[in-house]
């Protein structure tokens, strides 16, 4: 059913203005939501079903939503949980293979809890594709991401559904709590960036040997204005004139348009030394891209985690970024160049993000200052390096995450 209603809405955006189909979803998710709202969920009660965990989402997903349930799925496997996979189908031209969980997918619920890592506004989705029958007799938490500090109104509802939430950040948990007093706990990733620069370097990604780069990424269906790839290009243009040719631009863009590449292209006319790539690429070649790039930036306005600030510190490589936000839960100014910021207040809908929320406006002398001294001053550049791989293999290991999901799990399982 996920996957036929995807079809439908893949249909629909081809030929319905967005506009337009922006209002029609917005009023069916109401009428779910108020469903959601007067649902008699069956409570948890053990012994109904066998201890484990249902792990409930986008497995196959290149998007970052699909990476950060990978990234649960390697904890949980650790911590010891009874678990499985039910691939809930997300709607996306990138797919990555799932040979590596075919052992765990399943296409039922078998176990007590269900763990749904399927983001807030896709949840009416879920409960219509699923049922109440799904949610019924177990424990459910959701798994939720979000990137500005309120959680929005809209989405309340559904917290009907679940027992408590995990987020991957305080910044997110903060939001959450402020709207519910059901429990929210912050279950940090353990992030791992395994890199293959021999199979997978700049050659491989055409790019130039000779050239100090600095990369960006980000993707259309994660908001191109969060992600802010203008800002880095105008950072790196007041960096840097026309005529230097020792430093390099590299843009990573998934799920653009030719458009959009174009639009790129066209802030950066006049400079020879910008790459664009944009072909898709498994995680070992999208870690092996950041570790033989020379520094990452990432000017975004808001994160609600930040994984691939993450993965560059730990492939030892430098970081630019905003100093608001999730990833400031495990970036400071000691391991990584935090650039200063306005907070700002949208003055209209950027879907999914409301007029009258706030996000950070980075300043880009800021970060093209710190671009400059990256570039130019090796003794700096190499104290962020490895400042950065301590700090974030300290903060962001298996053994914290582990602890906290297999000791949450057995607090249910104790009825704590």
């Amino acid at each position: 059913m996920a996957g036929y209603l995807g079809g439908i809405k893949s249909i629909a955006k081809q030929v319905i203005p967005t506009p337009v189909l922006r209002a029609a979803k917005g009023s069916v998710l109401r009428r779910i939501a108020d469903q959601i709202a007067r649902a008699r969920i069956v409570p948890y009660e053990q012994g109904t079903y066998p201890q484990g965990i249902n792990l409930i989402g986008p497995i196959d997903s290149a998007t970052g939503l699909g990476q950060s349930m990978r990234l649960l799925e390697r904890v949980i496997a650790q911590s010891g949980q009874p678990y499985l996979i039910y691939n809930f189908a997300q709607t996306t031209p990138n797919k990555v293979d799932t040979d590596d969980y075919a052992h765990v997918l399943r296409d039922q619920l078998d176990y007590s809890v269900n763990l749904w890592h399927v983001n807030p506004s896709d949840f009416a989705e879920a409960y219509t594709a699923m049922g109440k029958k799904a949610f019924d007799g177990r424990y459910n938490i959701a798994f939720w991401l979000w990137e500005l500090e309120n959680f929005p109104d809209e989405w309340v509802p559904y917290i009907h559904l679940l027992d408590e939430i995990w987020t991957p950040s305080e910044f997110i948990s903060r939001g959450i709590r402020g709207k519910t007093d059901k429990p929210v706990f912050t279950m940090p990733y353990c992030v791992t960036a395994e890199a293959d620069t021999r199979r997978y370097g700049r050659a491989y990604f055409g790019l130039p040997e000779d050239k100090f780069l600095f990369l960006m990424m980000y993707d259309s269906l994660s908001v191109r204005e969060r992600k802010n790839p203008e800002g880095v290009i105008e950072a790196f243009r007041r960096a840097f004139s026309s005529e230097r040719q020792d430093v390099g631009l590299v843009i990573k863009a998934n799920s653009a348009s030719r458009k959009e590449l174009q639009e790129l292209q066209t802030r950066m006319e006049g400079y020879r030394n910008v790459f664009i790539v944009n072909q898709n690429l498994s995680r070992t070649q999208v870690n092996s891209l950041i570790a033989c790039s020379d520094v990452f930036v990432s000017l975004h306005r808001a994160e609600g985690f930040g994984l691939v600030l993450a993965e560059a510190m730990l492939n030892r490589v430098p970081t630019i970024a905003t100093n608001w936000s999730a990833n400031t839960e495990f970036m400071n100014s000691d391991v990584a160049c935090m650039v200063n910021y306005e907070l700002r207040t949208l003055k209209k809908d950027i879907y999914p993000y409301k007029r009258g929320c706030r996000w950070a406006e980075p300043d880009l002398d800021d970060a093209a200052r710190y671009m400059s001294r990256l570039a130019d001053d090796r003794e700096f550049y190499q104290r962020i390096a490895e400042r950065a791989y301590e700090y974030a293999t300290e903060k962001l290991g298996m053994d914290e995450a582990k602890k906290a999901v297999g000791g949450r799990i057995e607090e249910i399982r104790n009825g704590k």
